[in-house]
């Protein structure tokens, strides 16, 4: 297939455009604004794709993108950090809701015959017990997560009224390699191997439903391959583990000392489970691969060996927000 991923330098995004390339033989685009946590070095090893810089709320940068045509369009290009949607949500708004509205043009001029929309667990809140179906109402509670509902049910209304051939992929929360430090695992990775605080939030008893990057990769390429138009995909992972579980096991995974770890003032708003549902993917023929501890154990090897990767990160932007998110400076 030929493929215009969108958001393709991004963390789960260039995880998805290796997967594409080295085991199903596509040629891709990446199309990328290479924002803070959009990067040209998660593509390096990948020269054989083309780049275009440019911003998916951009007319004129998606038809560039597009070229002479592709046969589907993957959209990971969007605003991600619940944290900093709290902050400052314009971003959120801009690339989320004008930037999908933007795609889901381009994908109608240019009869494009596959729109896979990647979105989040988020979009259906917090759920005590229980999991989420592709049913269940949306009831997002962040800025970030809101952006992302609109832009699930913008992608639906173009299914309905205009008959695009759109999908939406559901995925819970991911982790693995070229993932930015300010999501929760890679954050706690890098400030255990250099001593630093862990700041855990509030009771740190906050559940999660943990996906290991590569299988929601090939979440989604079961959907781009099978999966029916107009449909929602929940691809969840197969493990579940409060916050804190996760932050000691990776405490004992680098050694660091657990008196490191530190309770701090929980997030706004901050949902409290979240769980997926992943039967409808299963009936396509995906299942994950990669439990939860494996996973784990491969991505905080991977940091331990990528330091070329995080060092320019540790140095730069992310040392202001993590000073004005957390309240102190990393070592």
């Amino acid at each position: 297939m030929r493929l215009l991923v969108c958001g393709g330098a991004g963390f789960i995004g260039s995880n998805f455009v290796r997967l594409r390339v080295r085991d199903h033989g596509d040629e891709v685009v990446v199309l990328d604004k290479l924002t803070y946590a959009g990067r040209r070095e998660n593509l390096a090893d990948l020269p054989e794709v083309p780049l275009v810089v440019g911003d998916i709320a951009d007319r004129e940068a998606v038809d560039e993108a597009i070229g002479d045509g592709v046969d589907a369009i993957v959209n990971f290009a969007a605003e991600t950090h619940v944290d900093r949607s709290i902050a400052e949500p314009d971003a959120f708004i801009t690339t989320n809701g004008q930037g999908t509205y933007q795609l889901l043009e381009a994908a109608r001029r240019h009869e494009v015959e596959r729109y896979v929309q990647i979105s989040t667990d988020e979009v259906y809140g917090s759920i005590e017990v229980g999991s989420f179906t592709e049913e269940s109402p949306i009831v997002p509670s962040s800025p970030y997560s809101a952006s992302k509902a609109g832009a699930d049910l913008l992608v639906l209304s173009y299914f309905h009224t205009y008959g695009l051939p759109a999908l939406i992929c559901r995925g819970s929360n991911n982790y693995g390699p070229y993932q930015y430090p300010e999501k929760l695992i890679p954050l706690m990775i890098l400030n255990a191997l250099h001593g630093d605080p862990l700041p855990v939030y509030g009771d740190g008893m906050q559940v999660r439903n943990w996906l290991y990057v590569e299988d929601f990769g090939r979440g989604i390429g079961h959907v781009l391959a099978h999966g029916t138009p107009g449909e929602v995909y929940n691809v969840g992972g197969p493990d579940e583990c409060p916050n804190i579980e996760v932050v000691k096991r990776i405490v004992e995974l680098t050694g660091a000392d657990p008196s490191i770890i530190e309770y701090v003032a929980d997030r706004p708003g901050h949902d409290r489970r979240y769980s997926l549902a992943s039967e409808k993917i299963r009936a396509l023929g995906w299942e994950a691969q990669v439990r939860f501890e494996e996973g784990l154990e491969r991505t905080v090897q991977w940091y331990r060996e990528r330091r070329d990767w995080w060092e320019p990160i540790r140095s730069g932007e992310y040392r202001e927000y993590y000073e004005r998110q957390y309240g102190r400076r990393l070592s």
